[in-house]
């Protein structure tokens, strides 16, 4: 780096390397700013876990530096995690009308009231702090008001895209900003950070219209109720969805709470447009013949909760699945959610629906750019530096490939991690120190209570069950008095494993009696010798490994 010249710092901490949990620290000498504050659905082996956050103890040391937190659009893996986060910062919040009325809602469901949020507009520009200069530009995306942004900074400027794809024929003819990108490309960009969700797909992501008419083409064929299970927050497919049932003489009913959430603050802010006489209450759906019906539901992904998930298990209180039905899937599973689909796919033939949900009939269309359009960002934005964000590790990789089959030196290129500092001057950028980052797990109420300790003891209860070995001891003669009594839960059956039950027991009073050979009084060695002594005798005899929880009553 240059002698006496500090550097512009681009923090990661999260969305890099994993799906989700997107936001990162610009940092210039002792001001800084963040984009965005998502969450992550937890992986399978966080048994119990709700949602998974980041770890914010980077922002909490320094807040006195933090000037604002910028959000590029509504998605919980963008702003999901703020009602978290705001219990500890006290920083304003910038995003568009959509973006900020649905966070307002999940502020007050945590009684954050007091949070400064701030309303901006494409091309606005807001100054933070002495060193940052923000404008918002409009991008397209699967959700109305989303936004890239530019931050100038003393050494240079930052394009961030935000999630985005190069939609031409946007459904609200709200089109991306491709003049503001090129304008910012011919001043010079120090540094573009890019979306790379698609990257690995070739060629052009498909225009939301396109599955308007594929959702109109489903519409007409359907002789019977309609019902489509789509994202929430996908207002567009929403619309689309709307205008098919409107053409088709169909009366719209939503279910599921984050979808009547989402249509209603949509529909407060004019990002939806629905006939008065369209809308009906779920309850009323039996007033009118079923092929005048269409239901809005979520459930796409086949969450165990979900109105749709609900249905098709024959357990929701206000829709039941009759034969004739057909419901409509517009999503693509997310990757690790292929299984809960296929299940209630299956789950709804079985209560005699019909279910379109074949890629080919063009009833979805991803919000994000494949690799003609990430190429055309390059082009159009220039940048001397280039950080691929936004994807698992092997997407960015794949992005660094891809900027380089554009023409950009390797040397200019950084993929980092999470936690890792990028540092760049206006003529060098490379990887500094470490910072505190990592992952915050959420568990009902709880926020970072439990851990990997408390995950592990999950674990093994879920795969070996639990023991639990009662013995009541007289301490000052140390004499068992009564027991060992054994309960077992989720290891074996009591009633059925009498013989192994017993042996174990004998095992217990063999234990007490060496402890006493070994004048080990204490509680707390004479539980860890049960422990020890009791798994081993019972891997031996079952290749299980329970947990054992000695209970030793003084009487």
């Amino acid at each position: 780096m240059a002698k006496n010249q500090s550097p512009l710092q681009i923090i990661p901490l999260g969305g890099l390397g994993e799906i989700g949990k997107n936001m990162t620290v610009i940092r210039y000498e002792d001001e800084m700013v963040v984009i965005d504050g998502g969450l992550m659905f937890p992986e399978d082996e966080m048994l119990g876990i709700d949602i998974v956050i980041p770890d914010i103890s980077y922002l909490i040391e320094n807040k006195d530096m933090l000037k604002g937190i910028l959000l590029t659009h509504g998605h919980e893996d963008h702003i999901g995690a703020l009602p978290y986060i705001m219990r500890e910062l006290d920083t304003p919040i910038y995003g568009s009308k959509l973006t900020l009325g649905l966070l307002s809602v999940k502020l007050k469901e945590t009684g954050l009231t007091k949070v400064s949020l701030n309303m901006v507009k494409p091309r606005s520009v807001i100054k933070l702090g002495e060193h940052f200069n923000v404008e918002f530009f409009r991008v397209t995306h699967s959700i109305p008001g989303c936004f890239g942004m530019a931050i100038t900074t003393p050494l240079g400027t930052i394009v961030h895209t935000g999630d985005f794809k190069m939609d031409q024929t946007p459904v609200d003819d709200e089109a991306m900003d491709f003049g503001r990108l090129a304008e910012f490309g011919k001043k010079g960009v120090l540094v573009l950070m890019s979306d790379s969700t698609n990257v690995e797909r070739p060629g052009y992501t498909r225009s939301e219209k396109e599955v308007g008419v594929a959702l109109k083409n489903s519409f007409e064929k359907i002789e019977g109720r309609v019902i489509l299970a789509t994202f929430a927050s996908n207002v567009h497919r929403i619309q689309q969805a709307i205008d098919a049932a409107i053409l088709y003489n169909r009366k719209v009913a939503i279910v599921g709470r984050s979808m009547i959430n989402v249509v209603s603050i949509a529909q407060e802010l004019e990002y939806l447009k629905i006939p008065e006489d369209i809308l009906i209450d779920i309850d009323e759906i039996g007033k009118y013949p079923n092929n005048r019906i269409a239901i809005i539901s979520t459930g796409s992904q086949g969450e165990p909760m979900s109105a749709l998930t609900r249905m098709a298990n024959n357990d929701h209180r206000k829709v039941v699945i009759i034969p004739g039905d057909t419901v409509v899937i517009s999503a693509n599973p997310i990757p690790g959610n292929e299984k809960l689909v296929a299940r209630t796919v299956n789950q709804l033939y079985r209560q005699g629906a019909e279910v379109i949900n074949d890629p080919s009939v063009g009833i979805h269309a991803s919000g994000h750019a494949s690799q003609e359009e990430l190429k055309m960002m390059l082009s159009l934005v220039r940048p001397k530096f280039f950080v691929p964000v936004h994807g698992e590790y092997r997407m960015l990789v794949k992005h660094a490939q891809l900027a380089k089959r554009a023409g950009m030196s390797s040397e200019n290129i950084l993929v980092g991690e999470n936690g890792q500092t990028m540092e760049f001057t206006k003529e060098k950028a490379r990887i500094g120190k470490r910072v505190t980052s990592g992952i915050i797990l959420v568990d009902g109420l709880g926020v970072g209570d439990v851990g990997n300790v408390v995950l592990r003891d999950r674990k093994q209860l879920s795969e070996d069950g639990i023991l639990i070995i009662v013995v009541g001891m007289n301490k000052s003669e140390r004499i068992v008095v009564s027991g060992p009594d054994i309960v077992s839960r989720g290891f074996v059956y009591v009633r059925e494993a009498d013989q192994l039950m017993d042996d174990a027991k004998d095992r217990v009073n063999q234990i007490l009696d060496k402890c006493n050979e070994k004048n080990i009084t204490d509680w707390t060695g004479i539980k860890s010798q049960i422990r020890e002594g009791l798994g081993r005798f019972l891997y031996e005899r079952t290749r299980r490994r329970p947990m054992i929880l000695p209970i030793i009553l003084e009487v």
